[in-house]
């Protein structure tokens, strides 16, 4: 049933509670890095009954085209929606992914892998050469200092090396195996 198909009074209550959620999923999207706005466009996106333009887009959120290009583009770009193809039309169209268990493994995965590669290279080289200085040092204090820090950082070390087998376990899907996805769809 399409929203179009309800009274006027239900149609303004069932777009009360859709405000409310879209709302709340702008809010949200910072956490990718979104802006309100865009988080707002994904929530528009959610309630759609089918893929919108960007000028049915721009329309509903009475926003400029340019806008919505750009909210889409970040939104493709992080695989939260899909441009879609539909049979006699000229225009792009997108959808929202409705996975988010998948939108959230694509995002964090590859936002963590990037920030374990960085820090583990910089802690490596960092520990190499505290072992070049420890050699060649004698003063107790100084020793005392660069061991302490080479302590830390090995420990910073094995957290990183944990975060990447996280990752690992997200990558290949074992990580359902430990926290199951949730299905509502019978609800």
């Amino acid at each position: 049933m399409s929203l179009n198909q309800l009274t006027e009074q239900e149609q303004l209550d069932v777009q009360k509670i859709r405000k409310r959620v879209i709302e709340a999923i702008g809010r949200n999207m910072d956490l990718y890095g979104v802006t309100l706005s865009t988080g707002h466009l994904y929530g528009l996106l959610f309630f759609a009954d089918k893929p919108m333009t960007l000028d049915e887009m721009g329309e509903e959120m009475k926003m400029s085209k340019t806008s919505m290009s750009t909210g889409v583009r970040t939104l493709l770009d992080l695989k939260m929606v899909n441009k879609v193809w539909e049979k006699g039309s000229r225009k792009d169209l997108y959808e929202v992914e409705f996975d988010w268990y998948q939108t959230f493994h694509d995002f964090f995965s590859t936002k963590w892998r990037n920030a374990v590669e960085t820090n583990l290279s910089v802690l490596q080289r960092s520990i190499e050469e505290i072992d070049r200085w420890i050699g060649q040092q004698s003063e107790e204090n100084v020793l005392s200092v660069l061991k302490e820090d080479k302590r830390k950082m090995k420990e910073a070390v094995q957290y990183y090396e944990w975060l990447d087998r996280l990752i690992d376990t997200m990558e290949s899907g074992d990580i359902y195996k430990l926290v199951p996805k949730v299905d509502h769809r019978q609800d």
